[in-house]
Order: C-alpha cells, then sequence, then structure tokens
C-alpha cells in the first residue's frame, strides 16, 4: 500500500521532470529512464512510455520519430502548453518547498 501511494506521489514529479528536460532538448525513453534513475526514481520504460504517451495525448509533448543506427527511435519536446504547465508546476513546487521545509 504505501509503495502505490508513494509511487501516485512521485508521478507528477517524473512529470515535472520530463517537461523540464524536454524544454532542455528532445528526450527518449530509454534516456528519461537514466535521468530519472540519477535523481534516485526507480521507473522502468513499461511505466515511462505510458507516461510520455499521455502526456502527448494531453498536449504537453510533441513526439517525433527518428531513425538512430537504423532503428526508430521516438523523441518528445515540448509543446508550447507544456512550457505553460511547466512554469505554473514550477511556482506551485516553490510555494510548496517553502511551506513544508524544516
Amino acid at each position: 500500500m504505501e509503495g502505490r501511494v508513494i509511487r501516485k506521489l512521485f508521478l507528477g514529479f517524473i512529470q515535472i521532470h520530463i517537461l523540464h528536460h524536454a524544454k532542455e532538448h528532445p528526450v527518449y525513453g530509454v534516456w528519461m529512464v537514466e535521468e530519472l534513475k540519477e535523481h534516485g526514481y526507480e521507473i522502468s520504460s513499461g511505466t515511462l512510455y505510458p507516461i510520455l504517451h499521455s502526456m502527448e495525448s494531453d498536449g504537453l509533448l510533441s513526439k517525433e520519430d527518428r531513425n538512430v543506427e537504423g532503428k526508430i527511435r521516438k523523441y518528445y519536446s515540448i509543446t508550447k502548453q507544456g512550457e505553460d504547465v511547466l512554469v505554473e508546476a514550477r511556482n506551485k513546487a516553490y510555494e510548496l518547498f517553502k511551506e513544508i521545509k524544516e
């Protein structure tokens, strides 16, 4: 139960991470999994890809297929709507951090 609750809570943090990095440069799944691991998130590709697809469906990310060494890799970039959401998320996260920090 506890793990599931924490996982749901961290899902929002993961989406903010994705938007942040997609604003810096286009991202792809395997790179994003590794980047999230550096921040302590243990997330599998099977969990990440549905998040990316959902964020694309919500208009936060756009997808581009690129041929990399003979394989098609899906790169995700932030959209204007995603940038607006990222700004709002940063502001809300900052306010929350100020309130809960010890």
